[in-house]
């Protein structure tokens, strides 16, 4: 943002530079709380349990926020969180989301499993709850409910009630940020906005399972009005706000890396109960003109990232639209010369809804794909699912894993990632399965 001083106005210049100041000071005290050793506790423990990044976001702008008050504060997953360094603390503040219908997310399913299940005297404790959740599932915020229950159980004092946040709503995250100005005894907050939104356009659609037996699919190839490409990473979500429901945007896996001079989309077209489309699907895949204006942002989803698993072999499993988070990690290593990748997709019927054949085929052919492995339900007498070749692929699966492989699964939540987790356990062992959720050697993309 640009600000114009007037002369007469350089009194109040000099103290939006000292607050400017005083924030980037803040802002250090964080970074050389979070460069520090993880055995060596802050005053302040932030702990975030991310599933998508939205945790993780706001537990940094928090501990920015008490680090701007002068307050001795570090952001942390709470898969370094153990039961001595829990026991040893006198102040954190959580912020958890909720995976599926009420679970833990990914990186805290060991401290669910086993923290959890021990019974510590945590009276020495003063915490505080921001629980992030959708409101439109059964067990709203689930898991950051059943982490204050246990919290509270052991002892351990609550700042303040816990504040619940249905789909990111602005009056719930202000609730936590007056919390937090008290505690830091500042007004002057790091900005927790997110991007505005950017103007684009379709530049092209493309239906990719004509015939299926299930809900169109389209292929979305968006650029922005001004030709500008913002930057992102494989594994990154884009934002939708849509004109009839500007109100809650619809997330999506990107399937395409910037050095394709577009950013690529597969929308499934969704159909409510009374037979109407969805507000976003319906937008996207079927009324906006080429001359529209599509209001999207890019939001980073670092737990979906390659990050430290770029040199990894890669197993990437998924089902239906979840081609596009695995489609954007697969192109990223090929283009890097990273060709130790291996694929099992399922879909219901080879002959309409192998999506993406062409180059996918193509990749296998030329070595880019180590395997392609395919499940097609409809095809044969006996239902086949992306979770079986899992369970056919048993002794192969367990020597990339041996061998280092990173395991990233993407698509729907209902069916195909309670289908797959359990596969993975039972040919890995749920020891090992836990183990690569902590350390980030297994990542979920599921919706």
């Amino acid at each position: 943002m640009m600000l114009t001083i007037e002369p007469l106005r350089w009194g109040s210049a000099l103290a939006l530079s000292g607050a400017y100041l005083a924030m980037c000071l803040g802002l250090w005290r964080m970074h050389l709380a979070k460069a520090r050793p993880s055995s060596v506790a802050a005053d302040w423990l932030v702990v975030y349990a991310s599933q998508t990044g939205s945790a993780e976001f706001l537990a940094e702008r928090t501990a920015a926020t008490l680090a701007l008050g002068g307050l001795d504060a570090r952001a942390a997953c709470i898969s370094t969180l153990d039961l001595a360094t829990l026991s040893g603390a006198s102040r954190i503040l959580f912020v958890c989301s909720t995976y599926g219908e009420g679970d833990a997310p990914d990186p805290a399913a060991r401290f669910a499993t086993q923290t959890m299940d021990a019974t510590p005297d945590l009276s020495q404790l003063h915490f505080g709850m921001l629980a992030l959740g959708d409101i439109t599932y059964t067990n709203y915020c689930g898991f950051g409910r059943a982490l204050d229950a246990w919290l509270r159980e052991r002892g351990a004092t609550s700042l303040f009630e816990r504040i619940d946040v249905d789909r990111g709503a602005p009056e719930a995250l202000a609730a936590w940020q007056h919390r937090l100005s008290h505690l830091a005894g500042t007004s002057d907050a790091p900005d927790w906005e997110a991007p505005a939104y950017g103007a684009w356009r379709v530049a092209e659609r493309t239906l990719l399972n004509p015939g299926s037996a299930g809900a169109p699919l389209y292929r979305l190839a968006l650029v922005p009005q001004d030709g500008a490409l913002p930057a992102w990473e494989a594994g990154d979500l884009a934002q939708v706000s849509a004109p009839a429901d500007p109100a809650h945007p619809r997330e999506y896996s990107i399937a395409s890396v910037p050095a394709e001079g577009q950013l690529t989309l597969l929308v499934r077209l969704q159909q409510r109960a009374d037979g109407t489309p969805g507000a976003a699907s319906g937008w996207l895949c079927t009324d906006a003109l080429a001359t529209d204006t599509i209001r999207l942002r890019v939001r980073a989803h670092a737990r979906f990232r390659l990050g430290e698993n770029a040199l990894r072999p890669l197993i990437a499993i998924g089902n239906g639209s979840g081609l596009a988070g695995l489609r954007a990690l697969l192109k990223a290593r090929i283009d890097a010369g990273t060709h130790d990748n291996w694929l099992l997709f399922g879909e219901r019927n080879a002959a309409h809804d192998f999506l993406c054949r062409g180059e996918l085929e193509e990749w296998r052919d030329s070595g880019a794909l180590t395997r392609l492995d395919l499940a097609f339900s409809r095809d044969g007498s006996t239902a086949r699912y992306v979770q079986h070749l899992v369970a056919a692929q048993a002794d192969l699966l367990r020597q990339w894993v041996q061998d280092g492989a990173a395991i990233y699964v993407c698509g729907s939540l209902q069916g195909m990632a309670g289908g797959v987790h359990d596969a993975l356990v039972e040919v890995l062992g749920a020891a090992t399965v836990e183990a690569m959720m902590g350390d980030g050697r297994y990542r979920r993309d599921v919706y």
